[in-house]
């Protein structure tokens, strides 16, 4: 459906569509601006101007759409994978990112056991 309105598109409503309709959409809105910007150098109604803004965010809106739900497509896909690519990686910080892991943390040296069973820490008992 075409959308001469002055509604913007909504996230929401967009969002149960698949991709096939979001990429149609996607081109209606791109030539649109098209014709407006065609209209804003030919001297076009102001209502034409103003509308400008309204496509351009629209577009915006679609292509996320569209983004999230490739990203949701991909982490399913890589869900029960050991590697993911990059992007779908946690952020966090660089210096958490280079941190050893937990179980790489936990290991301990044949000498570190040794010396833990041997010598274990003392307990004393003190007067009250």
């Amino acid at each position: 459906e075409h959308r001469n309105t002055m509604g913007r598109v909504k996230a929401h409503e967009i969002r149960s569509k698949n991709k096939g309709d979001l990429l149609k959409q996607l081109d209606t809105l791109k030539k649109e601006l098209g014709e407006l910007r065609v209209a804003k150098v030919t001297g076009g109604a102001a209502s034409k101007l103003s509308k400008i803004h309204v496509v351009r965010k629209s577009i915006a809106c679609v292509l996320t759409v569209i983004n999230q739900k490739e990203i949701t497509e991909y982490r399913k896909l890589y869900s029960n994978k050991k590697y993911k690519p990059l992007n779908l990686r946690a952020k966090k910080t660089r210096a958490i990112r280079r941190r050893l892991t937990k179980a790489q943390t936990a290991m301990r040296t044949e000498k570190q056991i040794k010396k833990a069973n041997n010598f274990p820490l003392r307990k004393f008992a003190l007067k009250a």
